[in-house]
């Protein structure tokens, strides 16, 4: 998950019952012809919450409209007030809203009157396909909807039970049962949609494993290859002189500066602070880690080199982290950044040496996708889909979750020596390129495309 998004143009706000173009059928592509594909996305998270699922509907509805769909999203309101607003090509409908008692980010819509809602505003867009993100109150009303006048639904899931327990304060004797009951549920609103998909091969995997028979499509959650690329790639970043050869590192020490960062050796996480991220790992081995908090290049004379950790992204957490951090005496070698600016996140990944990540319930880690497009080596819990994201030894390491000194080691097998790094993180670029973006893109077009015609037939 990222720590923020692109900033949004002016909103134009839209009288509620205002549709923006003609009936679908009707309205034109960009340059004539064909028209339009009109797609209604149904969440219950949206910006400007800050997770993983909100920000992969965000760029999809975005990158969706930039290709010349006609693109509507149904999400809870921001505000608590129900309005509808475009942005960026994407017009937002807003739900009346409550905020959630169990995530801080998070606001629940109000069911009370949607389903009225929810009929008129099919009737009015006629979608050629509802595309849900989500399989609680908004995904789960709007899919409901869609089935009632015949429009067909495509579903992602993002989901695994592992990332509601903390939230929901669940106790850890109850939390197998709550999983079972999440699943089950879970595969009751997928199995009445016309398409699934989810982001990694691993992720269908375990909807199968949970006992969900209909055929589930893996489709990368992408990755924008031209605004997360290396230092060495693309001319200089933000307020930056040149980069060329050794000026690389000189490159790397002014973005720290820039930044507040120290100078030395660094093992980065971008993502929420909360408990399923498993972040006191991440500290525990930077506590275990041996050197002197030498700068990058430089090794100690047990070769091997200091190492900070560079936290970015905020959450529930952020206090019991930077308490472990002190007890642990590394509290000076562990950076927490808070909420990164949307221009700022490029660079936050080229000042880093290593991106690692302790999560055991990711279905990709968009984050760990943006690191390795910047050209960092990857350090992974070998839990969930991360596995899919790293060769062992060409692109970085697995460890075994729960063993931060496995963590450390593996740290220090890659920027130990920096020829092995750069190596790692040119073939972690390659590997990134097989995840654009746009390719994501035109598959869900095609997916729109077919279950469309398959409604219609």
């Amino acid at each position: 998950m990222s720590t923020s998004f692109a900033p949004q143009s002016p909103a134009v706000p839209r009288a509620l019952g205002e549709n923006r173009s003609p009936g679908a059928g009707e309205s034109p592509g960009k340059g004539g012809g064909r028209r339009r594909t009109r797609v209604l996305i149904g969440t219950d998270t949206y910006p400007p919450d800050v997770n993983g699922a909100a920000y992969f509907t965000a760029r999809l509805a975005r990158g969706l409209a930039e290709r010349g769909a006609d693109v509507h999203v149904l999400c809870p309101s921001a505000s608590g007030r129900p309005h509808v607003v475009e942005q960026d090509e994407v017009v937002e409908h807003r739900l009346r809203s409550m905020p959630s008692l169990a995530h801080e980010s998070v606001r629940l819509a109000l069911p009370p009157g949607v389903r009225g809602h929810l009929n008129r505003l099919l009737d009015r867009l006629r979608p050629d396909a509802v595309h849900i993100q989500n399989h609680f109150l908004v995904g789960r009303m709007l899919a409901n909807a869609a089935h009632t006048h015949g429009i067909p639904v495509v579903a992602t899931n993002h989901f695994m039970p592992e990332n509601l327990f903390d939230h929901m304060r669940i106790p850890e004797p109850l939390r197998p049962h709550m999983a079972r009951l999440s699943w089950w549920d879970l595969g009751r609103v997928l199995s009445r949609v016309e398409h699934v998909t989810t982001p990694t091969p691993a992720a269908a995997g375990l909807l199968m494993n949970q006992g969900f028979a209909r055929p589930v499509e893996p489709v990368s959650c992408g990755i924008d290859l031209v605004r997360f690329r290396p230092l060495s790639e693309g001319g200089p970043v933000r307020g930056s002189g040149s980069e060329t050869g050794g000026g690389q590192a000189a490159e790397r020490r002014r973005i720290r500066a820039r930044l507040g960062i120290p100078d030395r050796r660094t093992m980065l996480f971008v993502g929420r602070l909360d408990e399923e991220k498993r972040t006191d790992e991440l500290i525990r081995a930077v506590a275990l880690s041996r050197g002197s908090s030498g700068s990058s290049g430089s090794a100690s004379s047990s070769g091997s080199p200091g190492i900070q950790l560079v936290l970015a992204g905020h959450g529930a957490h952020r206090e019991r982290w930077e308490a472990l951090a002190r007890a642990e005496g590394v509290a000076d070698r562990v950076v927490f950044l808070g909420f990164v600016a949307h221009e700022d996140l490029p660079d936050v990944y080229r000042c880093a040496d290593v991106f690692t990540i302790a999560g055991i319930a990711e279905l990709q880690s968009i984050a760990t996708l943006e690191a390795m497009a910047s050209g960092l080596p990857v350090v992974a819990a070998d839990a969930m889909a991360l596995p899919h994201l790293v060769e062992e030894g060409r692109n970085g390491y697995l460890y075994p979750p729960g063993d931060p000194a496995a963590l450390a080691a593996r740290v220090g097998s890659v920027v130990s020596e920096e020829a092995v790094r750069a190596r790692m993180g040119a073939h972690s670029r390659s590997m990134a390129s097989r995840h654009r973006l746009e390719d994501s893109l035109k598959r869900f077009e095609q997916i729109y495309h077919d279950v469309s015609v398959g409604a219609r037939a």
